[in-house]
């Protein structure tokens, strides 16, 4: 298995060099003596600037070191970017099982005491990320905090100003739930979202799966331009001449976003966590902000002999991971369960999520949509509720909005 898990690795990187900026692991990390040579070649190719691939090494390096040119065919027929995250964490797994048995060793020749022994071991454990912070250090930082001018740091805005004071934006590393029942509006606030944070110089990227990306497509151009999504059926004969002219500047600044969408059913969070690998090696002066539409359609790892409850525990945490990894907000979008229609007041509680023990626990903010003229006929149509239920560290409250389902503009309502 390790030799495997190393070829596929080291394949992986001859496939997709950016890899090799991001890796954890070094050349101690292989069994073979061959990928330990293939693997420094190919880093010390990537740091003078050029592609690691497969005619470069053949031109630059003996690759009768790597075991021939078949060999590093061979090794490249391996790779498979979708499970790199995988295969690094088993060739990580596999060294650091190789290190125990050699400090279990080497403990037995020299009588360690019981003390040295245990500190080699849990040494171990930080070969996958170093998460060590000395106190000191992090307190020399904000030393001079009161006495030093700093612009306060906020996060993606939302485009929702309201909300954006309560979250001071959508943060670094934050899993946010987007949750509502049918008809409300979660698509168009995604949406919404998701051209704000791009029009501010991040990166959206959605998970589309459920909707096709042309629909996405024309649900932003319509927010946009406040076009009737009907219309967008047919332009020719439906926009006005007037909609017209303003055509070709709403697809400029739709353009603008640089919104990035993945419309595949059934993708699992580790194709999410390769294409958004991809996407940051795309527009690397972007920083990513994650949509994912919506969070009971994601495919889990294991099938937990169709228990709902643990392949959701399973996404729920994976997600939070991965924000956390990649330092980004992931906004998810969530069904809410029928419970709500039963109640006299039907805006959502906690309890309402599908599954919501994990999802409550995992997500650092979760935020509901309500509109109450679905309910109520005397009710304006056009006002919408972004109702904040939870705020690892911020506020909680209700944000009104003016909300047009018909062409999905959504604006603060004090200003519409």
């Amino acid at each position: 298995m390790s030799v495997e898990a190393e070829k596929a690795v080291l394949g992986t990187f001859l496939e997709c060099p950016y890899l090799l900026k991001e890796t954890v692991l070094t050349e101690t990390h292989f069994s073979d003596p061959k990928h330990r040579k293939l693997f420094a070649a190919m880093k010390r190719i990537a740091q003078q600037g050029d592609e690691p691939d497969i005619v470069t090494l053949s031109t630059t390096e003996d690759v009768a070191d790597f075991g021939g040119l078949s060999y590093l065919n061979e090794v490249s027929a391996f790779a498979n970017e979708t499970k790199f995250d995988q295969y690094e964490v088993l060739v990580l797994d596999e060294w650091k099982e190789r290190e125990k048995r050699r400090i279990l060793v080497v403990a037995a020749q020299e009588n360690w005491d019981i003390d040295k022994i245990t500190t080699a071991l849990t040494r171990l454990n930080e070969g996958r990320i170093t998460d060590h912070h000395d106190i000191s250090d992090l307190l020399h930082e904000v030393a001079e905090a009161p006495w030093t001018p700093t612009e306060r740091k906020m996060g993606a805005p939302s485009g929702i100003s309201e909300l954006d004071k309560m979250l001071n934006g959508f943060n670094d590393g934050d899993s946010i739930i987007l949750a509502a029942r049918p008809s409300m509006g979660k698509t168009d606030f995604m949406i919404h979202f998701a051209k704000s944070v791009g029009w501010h110089g991040y990166l959206p990227i959605v998970f589309s799966l459920e909707m096709a990306a042309d629909k996405i497509r024309d649900r932003l151009i319509g927010s946009i331009g406040g076009f009737n999504r009907m219309k967008l059926r047919n332009p020719y004969h439906d926009l006005s001449e007037e909609q017209k002219r303003m055509w070709i500047e709403v697809i400029g600044k739709a353009s603008e976003t640089r919104m990035q969408i993945f419309d595949g059913a059934g993708q699992s969070i580790a194709d999410i966590r390769s294409k958004i690998r991809k996407s940051i090696n795309r527009f690397p002066d972007r920083k990513p902000v994650v949509f994912i539409d919506y969070l009971t359609l994601i495919r889990p790892e294991r099938y937990y002999g169709g228990n709902m409850h643990l392949q959701v525990t399973e996404i729920s945490r994976a997600i939070k991971e991965t924000a956390k990894e990649f330092s980004c907000p992931i906004i998810t979008l969530a069904q809410l369960s029928r419970d709500v229609e039963k109640r006299s007041d039907k805006r959502p509680l906690m309890s309402d999520i599908r599954e919501s023990g994990s999802i409550e626990q995992d997500a650092d903010v979760v935020i509901f949509l309500y509109r109450d003229s679905y309910y109520n006929a005397e009710a304006d149509p056009r006002v919408a509720e972004v109702i904040v239920a939870k705020s690892r560290n911020g506020a909680v409250g209700t944000v009104r909005v003016s909300y047009n389902r018909n062409t999905g503009v959504i604006q603060d309502l004090y200003r519409s």
